[in-house]
């Protein structure tokens, strides 16, 4: 009974890209594996409709978290109610997710994207949510206002708007 890492671990519906979006994942982020891949079979095919051995469920782990990527048809889409948040360190950090991960998505505003699948990503400065708990009254507004113009996160205007006029 060693299968299960964690208590509550995320499971991506796709309709057929389950393999694909794993290996994608993984491929962005270091201290990832594909950890294993199973396929459907014979029975259930009248309800879930996949040929016998094509990919069911791919198991994968990104910086410790498992993941689950379900192929589970055309029925679900992914929507922005949902994203996964990419706490970052440096700007060079913060170009180099975006880009991996906007790839053939969809930039969006205030750091969030949408990849390729459909998945919804936030790239964030790791320092964003401290300057906002400590900033009050116009410093918290520079910092919004800031926030709201962008796209990419720019972590350098976004330390200049915590910090105020010089």
């Amino acid at each position: 009974m060693g299968f299960v890492k964690q208590k509550i671990s995320p499971c991506l519906w796709f309709d057929t890209q389950a393999e694909d979006a794993a290996k994608f994942y993984t491929s962005v982020f270091k201290n990832s594996r594909v950890k294993q891949i199973s396929r459907y079979g014979e029975a259930g095919r009248e309800v879930h409709g996949k040929a016998a051995g094509s990919v069911m469920v791919v198991d994968f782990e990104i910086e410790g978290q498992t993941f689950t990527a379900l192929n589970g048809g055309p029925h679900f889409k992914f929507n922005e109610a949902v994203s996964f948040q990419v706490m970052c360190d440096t700007q060079a950090e913060i170009d180099e997710f975006w880009s991996k991960l906007a790839a053939g998505g969809r930039e969006g505003q205030c750091g969030w994207l949408k990849d390729k699948y459909g998945l919804s990503w936030q790239v964030v400065p790791s320092e964003l949510p401290q300057m906002m708990t400590e900033a009050g009254g116009e410093r918290l507004n520079r910092i919004i206002d800031a926030v709201m113009k962008m796209k990419k996160f720019d972590l350098e205007t976004l330390r200049r708007a915590h910090a105020g006029p010089a």
